[in-house]
Formats: C-alpha cells, sequence, structure tokens
C-alpha cells in the first residue's frame, strides 16, 4: 500500500506578504521557496501548504480544512487543543473568527482571502 501525502495550493498576490503572515501569525516554517516562480512552501506540525502567485485569478479562493489530532482522542481534549491554538492566534494578533459546517469552526482568513478550518468536535460525540 502506498501513503498519499496532499500539499494543497493557495493563491496569493504578494509570495513575501503571505510567507510572512504564515511564519510570524500563525507559527508555520518555510522549508523551501523559489522566488523566481513566486512558490513556497509553509508547514507545520504535518500540514504542508504551497503558496503561489501562480495563478492570480484563483487568489483568495482556497478553503483550507485542518483537524488536530490530539494524543488522548476525547472531544474535550480536542476542544481544550483548538482553544489553544484559538488563544495562539489570539496572542499573534491574528483575527480569528467563529464558524460553522455542521459543527463549531475556528477560522482564519489570510491575507488574499483563502481560509483556513479548524474544526471542533461535534456536539453529539
Amino acid at each position: 500500500m502506498t501513503d498519499w501525502f496532499a500539499r494543497p495550493v493557495l493563491n496569493v498576490r504578494n509570495l513575501d506578504a503571505s510567507v510572512r503572515f504564515y511564519t510570524d501569525s500563525l507559527g508555520f516554517t518555510c522549508p523551501w521557496r523559489f522566488d523566481q516562480d513566486g512558490v513556497a512552501q509553509v508547514e507545520r506540525q504535518g500540514s504542508a501548504l504551497i503558496l503561489a502567485t501562480t495563478w492570480p485569478q484563483k487568489t483568495g479562493q482556497a478553503v483550507i480544512f485542518i483537524s488536530l489530532n490530539v494524543e488522548t482522542p476525547t472531544p474535550q481534549a480536542h476542544t481544550a487543543a483548538v482553544d489553544a491554538l484559538r488563544a495562539e492566534f489570539l496572542s499573534r494578533g491574528v483575527p480569528v473568527k467563529d464558524g460553522s459546517w455542521g459543527y463549531r469552526l475556528l477560522v482564519i482568513d489570510d491575507p488574499d482571502g483563502n481560509q483556513l478550518f479548524f474544526n471542533y468536535p461535534a456536539e453529539n460525540q
């Protein structure tokens, strides 16, 4: 069996500004970037995103769903992990929104309007 590893592409207007937002504001690292191509990868805790200026007509249209895996997989532990992430982002000055997709979400908009959805556990668990 072969494992898959997906890296969604988020289209952005300004590569420098986007890399700075993801690293300084959201705590990602940037292991590589190709400025001549307008492409960089950012990573945090096993998640990798590609930021690209390649398709400007698609800028700001991405929605990325990110689930947090907790060591003790209980609804309480999961809620605590998302709440801690919320507190981290707020302490870094990142606007945090609440959302819903059948259950509660923590929503982050990047500078271009791409959205990151972090889910809370479903209340009926």
